[in-house]
């Protein structure tokens, strides 16, 4: 029996999906922001400030692993019903939130720890989902932009664990956009129409990889055609990529490439 921690974003339906396909028992938690895993019969809506429930739930469930899927937005402190155990917990996870909304599951994994619950990576049932070192498709990087992609990798190297950028914009061997606790797509939007820039997407320094890995899907894709991109970075087996096979072939298309360092 699996516990499984569900957010939104649609990484959290894909692996809910794979869960269900090989069969494995498994209960929700649904913390997305609109309970949209409320019409399963095994999923429990349970307010993130009580968790003396969520940790009875757990062992009431004869389960001692759980993993995390799908964005879990910072909760309103103020309006939180707390449970003995909640008093108990909330201040270390209202410091976390000051440092944004990573920071909060990472204080939920250690109070999971504390009562030996264990906590699976999220692509631990969907390895799938992680690339390996390569090129993906038809178009390659060329020498120009494998000489700005290294200044993007390197920027990334001497960033500070508490920095929120899991993404930024390089173009000709200058980054010209950085992501903020708002994310990509936000980041994307501020963008000029044919930027000519390369998307780098990796996980932060010293980054959990049992949660919130950098994703992309089609929509960024289509974001990255709507601004003019002319290709992706991620790195390898520290990204997730939904949507594979519809991703290359929208980039083939499109002339994007799609490189994992």
């Amino acid at each position: 029996m699996i516990g499984l921690f569900l957010g939104d974003t649609d990484f959290s339906n894909v692996v809910l999906n794979k869960i269900k396909r090989i069969q494995k028992k498994y209960f929700i938690i649904d913390f997305s922001k609109n309970g949209k895993f409320q019409k399963y019969k095994n999923s429990y809506r349970i307010s993130i400030g009580k968790f003396g429930q969520i940790i009875n739930l757990i062992k009431e469930k004869k389960s001692n692993k759980v993993l995390f899927a799908g964005k879990i937005a910072k909760p309103k402190f103020s309006t939180l019903r707390l449970d003995l155990k909640g008093i108990y917990y909330m201040p270390s996870v209202i410091r976390a939130a000051k440092l944004g909304d990573a920071a909060i599951i990472k204080s939920i994994i250690k109070i999971l720890k504390n009562e030996r619950i264990k906590v699976l990576s999220s692509i631990y049932f969907n390895p799938e989902l992680a690339v390996k070192k390569g090129n993906y498709t038809k178009i390659k990087p060329s020498r120009l932009d494998n000489h700005s992609i290294k200044k993007g990798i390197t920027y990334f190297g001497k960033l500070n664990n508490l920095d929120h950028i899991q993404a930024l914009i390089v173009k000709e061997g200058k980054i010209i956009a950085r992501e903020d606790n708002k994310g990509t797509q936000k980041m994307l939007s501020r963008l000029k129409q044919n930027s000519n820039g390369i998307l780098i997407k990796f996980p932060k320094k010293k980054q959990d990889l049992r949660m919130d890995l950098p994703t992309i899907g089609l929509q960024t894709l289509k974001d990255c055609k709507k601004f003019g991109l002319k290709g992706i970075v991620l790195k390898s087996k520290k990204n997730i990529f939904l949507d594979r096979i519809q991703c290359i072939k929208f980039a083939n298309k499109n002339r994007i490439f799609i490189s994992v360092k």
